[in-house]
């Protein structure tokens, strides 16, 4: 069994396609008070920074020298694409967990030796690097459990192969939460009890494990701690709708209160959504009143999109006024209408404007942005191919890279004389021979179809 996953996946893709950042910290989140890390380079976990944590906690870990970038879903989108399109080419049927991870189990691999194993998964690593550009750590064992935990201990850019005469020495000092299924609860109920590893854990009896954790779920963990994992590969199901909800000690009775408590909840659903690799068009919020009934208001975007301001902005529209419907004990926010094509907004600006909700799919009248934000994607007729290093004072800095250009030069322009545009950001992958396998008309933000 093999497990892949892409190393710091959004931030190494921010890296690849602009490439003044090799070598620095990035942070790739929201940017409003509230964001949260999405993604963080290895240069920025040394101080600390890590996925799902506050973007301002991870600022001042960081220090003067982190690159805070908007997520980019489409361009995270393709590059996952072409990753997986390369590992099907070698492994045909993939257990696809996220964006950047999966499971293969090739069948040359039935019965072959560890150095067989071992010269199969450089060849995969190298394969990865050398069409897309990107790193992968590759682990393999026995099972799914061992496969995983051998790709976590690889990283970074590594590989590990767990032989089955070792997988005992390899699972027993790790902590119980490495183990497949282990959350907070049940790890604070088995470390209450004095049980800190996996191999404290399969040293308990079936009997002793099912009594802790429950007769469906403990005697499952219990085979994974001991490294007993015959779960077979398979093609995922792909989720129709991606949410998260929240439950209140106490009822929300303010729209302040409900606007406050929203957006944690949407923050939570987007990270659900990143984690599953598509983008959603339509929006649903559901709130339950103290009296158990329930109210659900939803609305369309014109595009998919897995943009956290514009998705958390309309969350935010569609709320009700507490006053008026009664207090909420439960807040809910959903995304469906999922699509593995995303596009990004040229006016994210106009998106997540806080306004009445109206029907998002009647086009309204184009504007010109005022203004660019750092990280946006621009096109200049004379240099090309460019992102926003920063604005203000009324004057904008541009750098102009893509992927295959090595570090560009950064130039100034005063905002109001430009000439910039907004770009496409798929163009900073700079892969047009595999853009082309693609619909050759298709525009921008149209269905690239399955590879």
């Amino acid at each position: 069994m093999l497990h892949f996953d892409m190393d710091a996946f959004f931030a190494s893709v921010e890296q690849l396609t602009r490439p003044t950042l090799r070598g620095r910290p990035v942070l790739v989140g929201g940017l409003g008070g509230r964001g949260v890390v999405a993604g963080a380079s290895y240069e920025a976990r040394v101080y600390g920074a890590r996925s799902a944590m506050p973007i301002h906690q991870a600022r001042r870990l960081v220090g003067a020298g982190a690159v805070v970038l908007p997520p980019r879903g489409g361009v995270y989108g393709l590059a996952s694409r072409r990753v997986l399109d390369t590992v099907r080419a070698v492994i045909p049927v993939l257990e696809q967990l996220s964006f950047d991870e999966a499971f293969g189990e090739p069948a040359e691999l039935v019965g072959a030796a560890p150095a067989q194993v071992e010269e199969f998964c450089a060849e995969l690593r190298r394969l990865i690097k050398a069409e897309t550009g990107l790193v992968a750590s590759v682990g393999a064992g026995s099972g799914k459990q061992i496969a995983k935990i051998a790709s976590d201990l690889a990283k970074p850019d590594g590989m590990r192969v767990v032989r089955r005469d070792e997988e005992r020495s390899v699972l027993d000092g790790l902590p119980v939460r490495r183990l497949w299924g282990i959350g907070p609860v049940a790890e604070e109920k088995l470390h209450r009890l004095g049980i800190e590893t996996i191999g404290h854990l399969a040293a308990l009896s079936g009997a002793e494990v099912a009594d802790i954790l429950g007769g469906t779920v403990g005697p499952a963990l219990h085979r994974l701690a001991r490294g007993i994992d015959d779960r077979p590969v398979s093609e995922r199901a792909e989720a129709k709708q991606i949410s998260a909800e929240s439950t209140f000690a106490t009822d929300l009775t303010t729209a302040e209160q409900l606007r406050d408590a929203v957006g944690p909840v949407a923050e939570h659903a987007v990270r659900r959504l990143n984690r599953d690799g598509r983008g959603a068009r339509t929006v649903t919020v559901k709130l339950k009143k103290s009296d158990m009934s329930t109210l659900t208001r939803s609305a369309t975007l014109p595009y998919a999109t897995a943009d956290a301001g514009t998705l958390t902005a309309m969350a935010h529209r569609l709320l009700l006024d507490p006053q008026e419907v009664g207090p909420i004990r439960l807040v809910g926010v959903g995304f469906s209408g999922l699509s593995d094509v995303l596009q990004e907004s040229l006016f994210p600006e106009l998106d997540q404007q806080d306004s009445e909700v109206t029907d998002p799919a009647v086009p309204q009248a184009a504007a010109v942005p005022t203004g660019w934000r750092i990280g946006d994607d621009v096109r200049h007729p004379q240099f090309g191919h460019g992102w926003v290093q920063g604005a203000g004072h009324g004057v904008v800095s541009v750098r102009f890279e893509t992927r295959s250009s090595g570090p560009g030069l950064m130039r100034t322009f005063p905002l109001d004389g430009a000439d910039l545009v907004a770009a496409d950001p798929l163009d900073s992958l700079d892969w047009p021979d595999y853009m082309d396998r693609f619909e050759p008309s298709a525009p921008a933000g149209d269905d690239l179809g399955d590879g």
